[in-house]
């Protein structure tokens, strides 16, 4: 037995519910449409799993946060699949992909077939006996990748109130679910094996405001060791932490959160993959035309950097989904996917976003003493990365419009002295005009120089010429 589509998303995570939400709005009929997620719940925004989800009071739980609430669009709740004719297989595990024959087969022995198959299974947790140390099974030993790792760290920051807290890992994960840790009133060590936190991006000047930020919030921090063991009781809960240097932590609560890895398993061997996800081209269509990928497991052209690159954040997993499904809709239309890199955290009191790359030499400026402060980027004399903390929605708006138009950098010492005021005044410059002729009359014409338009302009001459010749040829037949 076996169920047919005309469109299958796999995956359940935040790219399948803009997918899905861009599908109605380009006029799917009811039917169409079917979404194949593990998890039993429609999509959410994952981003609240490590943010509102872990408050002590008030804190954020389903149905407020399915997609696409974090763009502030329609709230997808069950009831709105229904409604949309959107066909939901949850809490079901594909086990095979055939994407000659344009099949899926499930755990239960369901065959789905598709025409066009959009992959958005995301990545999964990297796990500690990957690094060879073992105890992931212990009770009280938590990974947050889906709301059942949620889940369970509420339950066990509610039952060890009051206890020690290790995070494994100086990442993102690390340092917001530090952040959740301590608002729930728990001593929180963080330990990781890099000279400072968020090393992937921060500079150590900008990882020592948020590190002196934690330590006064009561977070410790154990640098340049790694985890190489636990102590367990005989309960199978974890009570110490052990460590490389030879130290020990005691623990009654351990997270970790090491990175991720793509979901990229079912299509080895049948679609090209690339720097660890699925490669795409500028319509996020894979090496098999009726197949795309979107997310976290995609490998896309990045415009602004001339090269291909796979990144983990929900603005990409958001913004990939809808290109997508543009593609598959109108193809002959659409254009490449034109995205400019951006991350963002909010912890405690703090809030800052980045865009672009933090390649090149780097340019801080602000005030670090608490106030607003950010850093520049410039590789080969332009501007390729800009960070802003603290910033008003303006500003983040300036510094990505400056990051994107990669504005020409002559001289550091200037860019550092003008500090954000560069990217507002880069961001309000109108754009340049196109090349301007005037003819004898006084009348301007905007006026591209491509030399392909004259030769469009030759081609075009002939063809009504020849076809001049022939209508009055066949005229005079008639």
């Amino acid at each position: 037995m076996g169920r047919a589509f005309l469109y299958v998303i796999l995956g359940g995570g935040v790219a399948a519910g803009y997918a899905a939400l861009e599908f109605t709005k380009r006029g799917i009929s009811h039917g169409e449409l079917c979404i194949i997620s593990e998890e039993p719940v429609p999509p959410y925004e994952r981003p609240a799993l490590s943010k509102g989800f872990l408050l002590p009071e008030a804190p954020a739980r389903l149905p407020s946060f399915h997609t696409c609430v974090g763009a502030n669009e329609e709230r997808l709740t069950p009831k709105w699949y229904k409604e949309h004719g959107i066909e939901l297989v949850l809490g079901s595990r594909v086990k095979s992909v055939d994407v000659r024959r344009k099949t899926l087969l499930t755990g239960s022995g369901e065959t789905i077939s598709y025409k066009v198959l959009i992959i958005a299974t995301g990545a999964r947790a990297l796990k500690l006996e990957e690094f060879g140390v073992r105890g992931s099974d212990s009770e009280n030993v938590c990974y947050l990748r889906d709301l059942a790792d949620a889940n369970r760290l509420v339950n066990l920051m509610e039952s060890c109130s009051g206890g020690n807290a290790i995070v494994i890992g100086g990442g993102y994960i690390g340092m917001e679910c530090a952040a959740s840790l301590v608002i729930n009133r728990m001593s929180v060590t963080m330990v990781f094996p890099e000279e400072h936190c968020m090393a992937r991006l921060f500079t150590p000047k900008i990882a020592s405001f948020y590190e002196e930020f934690y330590k006064s919030k009561g977070v410790k921090f154990v640098k340049g060791t790694i985890l190489s063991s636990f102590d367990i009781d005989s309960n199978g809960k974890v009570t110490a932490v052990n460590l490389r240097d030879g130290s020990s932590l005691p623990a009654d609560t351990v997270v970790v959160g090491i990175g991720i890895r793509p979901n990229t398993s079912l299509f080895e061997g049948q679609l090209t993959l690339e720097k660890g996800g699925i490669k795409v081209n500028g319509k996020m269509q894979s090496s098999n035309s009726s197949v795309y990928a979107v997310g976290d497991v995609a490998t896309f052209p990045v415009k602004v950097f001339g090269e291909s690159r796979r990144l983990e954040h929900v603005d990409s997993a958001r913004k990939s989904a809808r290109h997508a499904v543009g593609a598959i809709m109108e193809q002959n239309q659409a254009g490449e996917f034109d995205y400019l890199p951006f991350f963002y955290s909010r912890v405690f009191t703090l809030s800052w976003q980045f865009y672009g790359d933090n390649a090149g030499d780097v340019v801080h400026f602000g005030d670090f003493s608490g106030g607003t402060f950010g850093a520049y980027w410039v590789r080969n004399g332009h501007l390729v990365g800009s960070f802003l903390e603290g910033g008003t929605k303006e500003e983040y708006e300036a510094i990505a419009k400056a990051t994107r138009l990669k504005p020409a950098v002559e001289d550091v010492a200037e860019l550092e002295r003008q500090g954000l005021g560069f990217a507002v005044t880069v961001s309000e410059k109108p754009p340049p005009s196109p090349p301007r002729e005037v003819i004898g009359s006084g009348i301007v014409l905007e006026r591209p120089i491509y030399a392909f338009h004259a030769t469009a302009g030759v081609v075009l001459a002939a063809s009504v010429a020849a076809f001049a010749f022939w209508y009055g040829r066949k005229r005079r037949r008639w």
